[in-house]
């Protein structure tokens, strides 16, 4: 086969993918017995088989019923706000109702507000909500926002010098039960630790569970590559130690069934660019997840654990909220297996690995050179040293192949239309002079991974948002304000292919494959910057390794043989 069109069917092959990736449409075992614990987590009875103890058995298409309407206050709900280092929050007892992230700015102009995560707005409103449900119906309980502030202070503060900030509520019901609800806040951090501790002071033992959700209306994005924010995954995501990690995009929410799984040491989390949301239960207790749509709100719940509390006795239970940007170093310090999914470089563990590996390296050059830009030329250059043998023989291949090019075209003239005696001619003259047209194949095949997993690296990392590289790139992850990278570009692409062989390659298709440069650049003008400076440097060195190895293996073709009469 002609090495020329196995190589520029791979590189439409890599455009044919980065475009489905852009507009094709994301598609993303029983349950795990609840383990009952002696006193404080007990089975229900005419609970269904298999699910948490207490909680509701689902319905006939397999989603749960609705959670018990809040028992409001009288007064309503007391509404306070939490300022520490990186975050801003507005919450009453049971709702965290805004967001606003401090240090992540909506746009690069002077005094934009900070971006909002969780917000009351009409249109598109996000929400974290965790409240109880008691098993008793007749009992009123604090599903959502029946709590009380404890104290008269509705402005909290993370001080100068203060390590952590907390904020306590508390319901008591009639029947002489307790709720104690402790929101915890530090420096910076993005998980909000919630905990609540159930003491029974009644005459009677009482059983509820806890619910904690991710409630939004969705914004559905428009596949679109002048639209940064539709990049990423958006959506809700879960993770289980049995199925690990598993994902449903807003668009196709319930497309593939409800979800109805009890789970023991995951989370649960709804995904955008660049942040997300995550519920992280207790590891050591069950619970019911369930994705649910109500009234036009996309929603993902964790039902448990289920308490039965003995008259005198407490118990108490604890999750992690997270409100922030995907920070691989800060998820990391959370030490939650799977967590580091959240940063979605691709469904494929293999895809996901490469890419958590890749960033790694990135990081590590960030850290000498402190710019992101300068970073990704560091890890373009690594790259090259390291894949230096591969490419190396895909150069070589492509340098005997450009020397042999005059008897190509010799043999060619000889048949005329007659192809399989040209193909047949040209296998012989291969086979004698040990060339192999294949050569360059499989170093492409074992590039395009890594190429694609940087791809995802580069427009995932919440590192790289609004990260300047040098005079007109101020954003990386937006694109070339000036379209400067693309024309190199472009250039580049044309030089390699002057340096490409192209034997047998009829003149129609060796005008078609001229235009490929200008194609790949008008493409390459609407991604990412920082995505272009990857493929412009990793493209020149390229194109000067090629030429290296034109002028050493290739650079003077050999003449035509003249048949004697």
């Amino acid at each position: 086969m002609n090495q020329t069109r196995v190589f520029l069917i791979f590189a439409w092959l890599m455009v044919a993918v980065l475009l489905w990736m852009e507009w094709g449409r994301d598609k993303a075992a029983p349950p795990t017995p609840a383990v009952a614990t002696q006193t404080t987590q007990a089975s229900v009875p005419g609970a269904a088989a298999g699910s948490i103890p207490g909680a509701p058995v689902p319905q006939a298409d397999g989603s749960l019923p609705a959670a018990q309407p809040a028992a409001q206050t009288e007064a309503g709900p007391a509404r306070v706000t939490i300022t520490t280092d990186v975050l801003r929050l507005v919450l009453d007892g049971g709702t965290v109702l805004d967001a606003e992230l401090l240090q992540f700015p909506q746009t690069k102009e002077e005094g934009s507000p900070p971006v909002r995560l969780l917000t009351e707005e009409a249109t598109h409103p996000y929400r974290a909500v965790s409240g109880w449900i008691s098993e008793d119906k007749t009992m009123p309980v604090p599903a959502a926002n029946g709590f009380k502030l404890v104290g008269d202070n509705h402005d909290f503060v993370l001080a100068k010098g203060q390590d952590e900030v907390t904020v306590p509520f508390e319901w008591t019901g009639p029947n002489g039960v307790t709720i104690r609800r402790t929101y915890s806040l530090g420096r910076n951090e993005y998980a909000i630790t919630v905990k609540d501790e159930v003491v029974n002071g009644g005459s009677a033992p009482w059983s509820g569970y806890v619910f904690r959700t991710l409630d939004r209306t969705p914004t559905i994005l428009s596949r679109s590559m002048t639209n940064p924010d539709s990049f990423s995954f958006n959506g809700a995501t879960w993770f289980s130690p049995q199925d690990g990690y598993e994902r449903r995009a807003f668009k196709d929410y319930l497309d593939d069934g409800h979800l109805n799984r009890t789970i023991t040491g995951g989370w649960l989390a709804m995904l955008q660019h660049h942040f997300f949301t995550a519920w992280i239960p207790q590891a050591d207790q069950a619970a019911q997840y369930s994705l649910a749509q109500n009234n036009g709100r996309d929603q993902i719940e964790a039902r448990g654990p289920a308490f039965t509390v003995a008259p005198g006795q407490q118990v108490s239970t604890e999750a992690r909220l997270w409100v922030g940007p995907k920070l691989v170093n800060l998820i990391a310090k959370e030490d939650v297996k799977g967590l580091d999914r959240v940063v979605d470089y691709s469904r494929f563990s293999l895809m996901a690995i490469i890419g958590q590996g890749l960033f790694w390296v990135l990081n590590q050059v960030h850290k000498v050179v402190n710019n992101w830009g300068w970073a990704i030329v560091g890890l373009v250059v690594l790259l090259k040293l390291v894949l230096y043998p591969l490419s190396a023989v895909q150069y070589k291949s492509g340098a005997k192949m450009r020397r042999f090019q005059p008897r190509i075209a010799q043999l060619k003239e000889r048949y005329g239309d007659d192809r399989q005696k040209f193909q047949t001619a040209m296998m012989e003259l291969y086979k004698k002079e040990k060339i192999n047209p294949m050569g360059g194949c499989l170093p492409i095949l074992i590039q395009m991974p890594i190429f694609f997993a940087l791809y995802w690296v580069l427009v995932e990392s919440v590192e790289l948002r609004q990260a300047p590289w040098l005079g007109w790139i101020q954003d990386l992850t937006a694109r070339d304000p000036y379209f400067i990278l693309p024309v190199i570009n472009v250039a580049v692409m044309w030089a390699t292919q002057k340096l490409t062989p192209a034997p047998g390659m009829d003149p129609m298709q060796a005008k078609m494959m001229q235009l490929m440069p200008l194609v790949f650049g008008v493409m390459m003008a609407f991604m990412p910057s920082g995505l272009v400076l990857y493929w412009v440097v990793n493209g020149g060195l390229g194109l000067l390794q090629q030429w290296w190895m034109t002028k050493r293996h290739g650079s003077d073709p050999l003449p035509v043989v003249t048949a004697k009469k």
